[in-house]
């Protein structure tokens, strides 16, 4: 009864048996091998155009440098005000970005509304040089929330943020829960609807370390070499992390993976909400947050189950009660939930 995260499921086996098949022999290292030119390759037929691909080992450095890149050390990032790159990530953007400043910006479920984002653009130009510019939009897909943009959702804010020249961002760290959800393609998903940068993540789908930055403007990818390998992030044995891209994409794993864990969460929302505990934001992808009374809380933790107790949109449930996270992953397994569930019913 492990829901604290898709980060602490494993490996999924063919990705791992990827990495075993990889070590055979000898390989170019920095990314001039076979591996990373057949992920280049495939991820340029996954969206349907030309594009400039950098893999890195970790989330952090791709939502980092992705947004580094795009912004100035005088820059403003529009993001939402519980994103990861806000709560979860030690400052590595504003880090990595020279002094670059993140705005959190308030929204229901996890998403940022156009008139929020309107409002706060407002806010900025005609007082050169003393403020910082705006400069980039961040949106996580899917949300902390556990919500998803739709594709005109999408499109609407990418319209707003370039009408005042912002580059835009997703944070894809669960990329692939959001786009089998929608039923769309990865190309409607991001760069149709105005993305100019994707974070791609593969780590939290069953991945052991395996992240990228896709800029879907080759021309707009200039220096970012220079930039991942200046940040510590370009592994010398970088074809250990291309294998990982490989078998995630092959044959539609990344796809499969994604569904399961979304059914799972599915199927948890569903068991909650069957004994009178209902989830507090529409389950769109594989985490569900719900209030459960403390003695709850503690009967679960005795039996083993493994959660986080975290608000989110100011939802704090306070008293005799306590607001969780559970996040269900490529591995959940229903009886898992099935045992989880009959424990909340017999309290």
């Amino acid at each position: 009864m492990n829901f604290a995260s898709d980060n602490t499921a494993g490996v999924a086996p063919a990705i791992l048996d990827a990495i075993v098949a990889a070590n055979a022999g000898y390989a170019l290292g920095y990314g001039n091998d076979d591996w990373t030119r057949q992920v280049e390759r495939r991820l340029a037929e996954i969206f349907e155009r030309e594009l400039a691909v950098f893999l890195v080992p970790t989330g952090t450095a791709a939502n980092a440098l992705s947004l580094a890149h795009v912004t100035p050390p005088w820059g403003v990032v529009f993001c939402h005000a519980e994103s990861h790159i806000v709560s979860d990530e030690c400052g590595a953007v504003e880090f990595f970005g020279g002094g670059l400043k993140l705005a959190g910006l308030p929204g229901d479920t996890g998403k940022i509304a156009p008139e929020t984002l309107q409002a706060a653009l407002a806010r900025y130009g005609g007082h050169s040089p003393h403020q910082m510019i705006a400069s980039a939009l961040s949106i996580t897909q899917a949300s902390e929330a556990g919500t998803i943009y739709r594709t005109e959702e999408i499109a609407t804010l990418a319209e707003i943020a370039h009408g005042r020249a912002l580059a835009v961002h997703m944070d894809g760290a669960r990329f692939a829960n959001a786009l089998v959800r929608l039923n769309a393609s990865p190309a409607e998903m991001t760069w149709r609807s105005g993305i100019d940068v994707l974070s791609l993540g593969a780590t939290k789908g069953g991945a052991l370390a395996a992240e990228a930055v896709v800029v879907f403007d080759p021309a707009r990818a200039e220096f970012m070499g220079e930039r991942r390998k200046r940040a510590g992030q370009l592994l010398s044995k970088h074809r250990f992390v291309a294998a990982q891209f490989l078998a995630y994409l092959e044959d539609d794993r990344w796809l499969k993976l994604a569904r399961h864990a979304n059914a799972m969460a599915d199927r948890l929302a569903e068991g909650l909400a069957s004994v009178g505990i209902a989830p507090l934001f529409p389950v769109e992808a594989n985490i569900v947050f719900a209030v459960l009374p403390r003695a709850l809380d503690a009967k679960l933790a005795a039996a083993g189950a493994s959660y986080y107790v975290r608000s989110r949109g100011g939802r704090d449930a306070g008293g005799d009660n306590v607001s969780v996270r559970l996040v269900t992953s490529f591995s959940t397994q229903a009886d898992d939930i099935d045992r989880f569930v009959g424990l909340c019913k017999k309290s």
